[in-house]
């Protein structure tokens, strides 16, 4: 291990450990794509819809300098990884076709999972659905909670939400314009091939994407006193502040990091997801060994406000 970087050992930033070993295997008997790097503790990272495995992996990079032995898969649909065969596709198809990636590629221990906007939401099925394969739980700016928005003292649910104000949100809050130099190209070489690959796939998951409700599971977990950490950028307007709240009531009293960012910030600033990551896996690791975990206070890493 290198040096020290915020009071935890990592990796130097080396080629061999700092780019992913992108593989293809079979899952369920079909074709299924993912990455595959570092050493340690087992993680598995969750793409945003849209997008796939290869379009977070200078931010996956940071995981692996952490000590982290990262699995990060394109979901069914995305990034070559053949679609689900059912016509009744909800979040449980998705967490049931990870679990049986786990088992195909050989993770023989629980893993860490993070999952970003719709990959949170899978994440979430997958902690509920396969507990004996989750022994923690990071998400990152995700969907799950039923709520919308406030009207006065009214909580609107988000199955009020319209897709009108869906869509006005979303290329903004996923293309930043002072960030778009970072993030453009990462849309047009992972995001577009996705659509047009795969358009089916692509569709039905933005429609599981815009109004889940995971309220129940939520509360499953929370019994269940799975450690869970809650990250969210304040400037995010389709992950609404309202939606993240109501998470977080559901979890009781989970760990949240707020960072200054919306919904794509760790795609526009790796840098600062690898710092915010310092923090979240010193907190998973105080939450597993049963502490508190609120003794410090947490403070947010710097992210460009355009982001």
């Amino acid at each position: 291990m290198g040096p020290e970087d915020g009071g935890r050992p990592v990796a130097p930033l080396v080629r061999g450990m700092d780019w992913m070993d992108w593989k293809e295997t079979v899952v369920d008997g079909r074709a299924a794509f993912y990455g595959e790097a570092g050493s340690g503790p087992p993680a598995l990272f969750l793409h945003g819809w849209g997008l796939d495995h290869k379009a977070y992996k200078r931010a996956l990079s940071r995981l692996v300098r952490a000590g982290l032995h990262v699995y990060a898969p394109a979901l069914p649909g995305f990034g070559g990884t053949a679609g689900l065969e059912s016509t009744s596709i909800g979040l449980s198809s998705y967490g049931n076709w990870v679990a049986t990636f786990l088992d195909t590629v050989g993770v023989g221990s629980p893993v860490l999972a993070l999952g970003h906007s719709f990959g949170g939401g899978v994440a979430v099925k997958l902690a509920h659905d396969h507990p004996h394969h989750v022994r923690a739980l990071v998400l990152i700016n995700s969907v799950g909670g039923s709520a919308w928005a406030h009207s006065g003292s009214t909580i609107r649910s988000m199955a009020e939400r319209p897709l009108w104000d869906w869509g006005i949100h979303f290329p903004a809050d996923l293309l930043p314009i002072r960030q778009a130099r970072r993030v453009l190209p990462v849309i047009l070489a992972e995001g577009l091939p996705n659509l047009i690959r795969d358009p089916r796939s692509f569709w039905l998951a933005a429609g599981l994407a815009r109004r889940p409700d995971l309220t129940v599971e939520l509360d499953v977990l929370r019994r269940r006193r799975l450690p869970v950490v809650v990250l969210w950028g304040q400037h995010d307007h389709l992950v609404t502040r309202a939606s993240f709240e109501d998470m977080c009531r559901c979890l009781g009293d989970p760990e949240v990091v707020t960072v200054p960012g919306n919904h794509s910030w760790l795609l526009a600033d790796p840098q600062a997801f690898g710092e915010v990551m310092t923090n979240v896996l010193d907190l998973v690791g105080r939450a597993e060994a049963g502490s508190a975990g609120r003794d410090e206070p947490i403070e947010s890493a710097h992210v460009d406000e355009a982001v």
